[in-house]
């Protein structure tokens, strides 16, 4: 009879499993369920073209600041660990023209008096896995995740070294993911990718892939009030009800804390969609292109302050009239 046990080290987690006669009896993970020491910033994106800045930055700086005079970017640096003298990393895989993105990212954070921020341009996988990129991802204190097109994000960086120690930084260490339209899309592990506003709820149109992980049972669209939106998380959250519809509005974005608390930020609103009270559904009898019909779907609206408990499902609002 022959016992011997294995410990094997995973990503934010320490397992300990016995085994008898090669057949596993006990399996115990010490981390596993803890809430992750991190926090998400998710933002809808800006009214104009999806970015902090314009050409004109420095002469319509009123303008051009509502985005983070709102408190989103100040908020970003205000949570971080150092504060104005925390290591921002930019991302810029989402954005198909990087090289004037990630400029404007700097000259914004730079305007709040954080100097210490760079650009870090990952266009390809191979990229993902070099050791200077990994090294300026392990300083970071924060990393912010430019618009673009999520799917870049997935495809690129998703199963590679950089994916890997995002995640281990995310649950076990002060750090700070932010993300702004197709950077916040692709923090949850059900992403969003494609499905026009006018046709989201005919069956079919709204294409749902993996994201980046951080966050489970929610899923994330954005630029939602301006472009009409709200029938693509019908659909994503109809097709399967534990998951949390969130949809982000321009100049709005979310602070999540310890996976589960969530605080409205901005000067937008925030739609969530709660399919849990569902009654009833045609979306399996309807062939693929058909509208899809919902009964008794849930939605709650946060603006600035609001907060949402993810474990409760409770939301507060911030200045209630009922306080």
């Amino acid at each position: 009879m022959r016992t011997f046990f294995f410990y094997g080290l995973t990503i934010g987690s320490f397992f300990f499993k016995l085994f008898k006669n090669d057949q596993l009896v006990l399996s115990f993970c010490y981390f596993c369920g803890m809430n992750s020491r991190g926090k998400l910033i998710i933002i809808g994106g800006a009214v104009d073209k999806g970015s902090f800045t314009e050409a004109s930055f420095d002469q319509d700086v009123s303008k051009n600041m509502n985005f983070f005079e709102t408190g989103i970017l100040k908020r970003i640096i205000d949570e971080s660990k150092y504060k104005e003298n925390s290591r921002i990393e930019v991302v810029t895989t989402a954005s198909k023209i990087p090289r004037e993105v990630g400029p404007e990212y700097v000259k914004a954070f730079q305007y709040l008096n954080a100097s210490n921020v760079a650009v870090l341009h990952i266009e390809r996988r191979e990229q993902a896995s070099e050791d200077d990129v990994l090294k300026r991802l392990k300083a970071a204190d924060v990393v912010m995740f430019t618009g673009g097109d999520q799917l870049r994000l997935s495809s690129i960086l998703g199963g590679t070294r950089f994916h890997d120690v995002l995640l281990e930084k995310y649950k076990n260490d002060h750090f700070i993911y932010a993300g702004t339209s197709a950077g916040a899309a692709a923090a949850s592990n059900n992403m969003i990718y494609q499905g026009s506003s006018s046709e989201a709820l005919l069956k079919g149109e709204v294409k749902i892939t993996s994201g980046l992980g951080l966050i489970d049972d929610v899923v994330i669209d954005t630029h939602f009030v301006q472009r009409g939106r709200i029938g693509r998380l019908f659909q994503a959250v109809v097709g399967n009800p534990k998951i949390l519809g969130i949809g982000l509005g321009e100049d709005t974005g979310l602070l999540i804390t310890g996976d589960r608390k969530m605080e409205a930020i901005g000067s937008g609103l925030v739609i969530l969609v709660d399919g849990r009270e569902i009654k009833d559904t045609n979306l399996t009898q309807v062939e693929l292109g058909q509208p899809v019909s919902i009964n008794h779907l849930v939605t709650h609206v946060m603006s600035m302050g609001d907060t949402f408990d993810l474990d409760t499902y409770k939301m507060k609002i911030h200045s209630s009239q009922y306080i």
